[in-house]
């Protein structure tokens, strides 16, 4: 079974229709149904029938679809090795992150980083924490930066990945000018009206812990949206308070669309990190953009800092040349 053809079959198998998969595999939508007939005349079995929600596998795909994400990871690794023996320094690294991460972290970086690799080509995905974690683990994307939540359980998922803080971003309070002069305490700021992203997105995650972890029961929400850059305009419109990663709204801060009101108590931060999957032997390419990230966007002693406050997890581990250690 050709690793192309294994690669086709998960795509279908994960969006469960055609044309979604063509797009993810870069093929026209007969090149992938001629490929999933190619491998079910090789294999003498069926692999998908059609429901009303979509694709199904049948059996046998379900049985193939374990077995073909096992040979596609083999099938990196001995590449991986292949390139690592042979000085191969040249590759293609996929990055994956968060809309402000991306404009506000990796936008600036990103060109220095390939001066100096020219022989290294990035491709950049823009999503939700909750799909660059998809991505990650079905090998979509080879890193996410993302903020981490901590809180979250361990689940068998997170042995796959290795997880690097790269920065500890602080959260911010902000309104609309003339609505931020009066200082609140945090039971007092919870009878305001709030604009906050929606529920499973991590900047709404954090906007609830915020409140949670003082015992004190979440705002009123004057609305839901999808993106900080949403929340910042609605904030500068008077819609609500907002409660933010201050790298997504710096540029509104700096124009005076909105401004930063005091947070009672402690200072909150969010910790930034790059996450990627766990391998025997990393990529060349990926592990040089994996160190180049180390080095130049990691502040000294900020990892030590984050492991210190952190709890520990197993993920949290790496050696020193960025390969995942248990």
């Amino acid at each position: 079974m050709h690793p192309r053809l294994l690669k086709t079959f998960l795509a279908v198998a994960r969006r469960r229709n055609v044309t979604r998969a063509a797009e993810a595999v870069h093929l026209a939508q007969s090149s992938v149904s001629d490929q999933i007939q190619t491998l079910e005349a090789e294999l003498g079995a069926i692999l998908f029938t059609r429901s009303k929600t979509g694709l199904e596998l049948t059996p046998a795909g379900l049985a193939l679809k374990p077995i073909a994400e096992d040979l596609l990871r083999l099938d990196g690794e001995a590449r991986a090795a292949v390139q690592a023996v042979t000085g191969q320094t040249s590759g293609q690294v996929a990055i994956g992150a968060l809309e402000t991460i991306a404009s506000a972290r990796l936008a600036p970086w990103l060109p220095g980083f390939q001066a100096g690799h020219p022989d290294i080509t990035v491709r950049m995905k823009v999503a939700g924490s909750g799909a660059l974690l998809r991505q990650l683990e079905d090998g979509e994307i080879d890193v996410a930066f993302c903020f981490d939540r901590r809180d979250e359980a361990k689940t068998a998922s997170d042995e796959r990945f290795s997880v690097r803080p790269i920065a500890a971003e602080p959260l911010v309070l902000v309104a609309a000018p003339g609505q931020g002069s009066a200082e609140h305490d945090l039971a007092a700021l919870a009878t305001l009206s709030f604009v906050a992203t929606e529920p499973g997105c991590i900047y709404r995650h954090m906007f609830d812990t915020a409140f949670a972890e003082a015992g004190v029961a979440a705002p009123k929400l004057a609305t839901e949206v999808g993106s900080i850059g949403a929340i910042a305009r609605l904030v500068a419109a008077g819609a609500g308070l907002g409660f933010v990663p201050r790298l997504a709204v710096t540029d509104a801060l700096a124009r005076g669309d909105i401004v930063e009101m005091p947070w009672p108590g402690q200072v909150r931060t969010a910790p930034l990190a790059m996450i990627w999957r766990r391998r025997r032997v990393q990529p060349p390419a990926l592990k040089q953009l994996l160190a180049a990230a180390r080095d130049t966007l990691v502040p000294p002693g900020l990892v030590q800092d984050l492991n210190r406050r952190a709890a520990p997890r197993p993920c949290l581990q790496t050696t020193p040349d960025g390969a995942a250690a248990r």
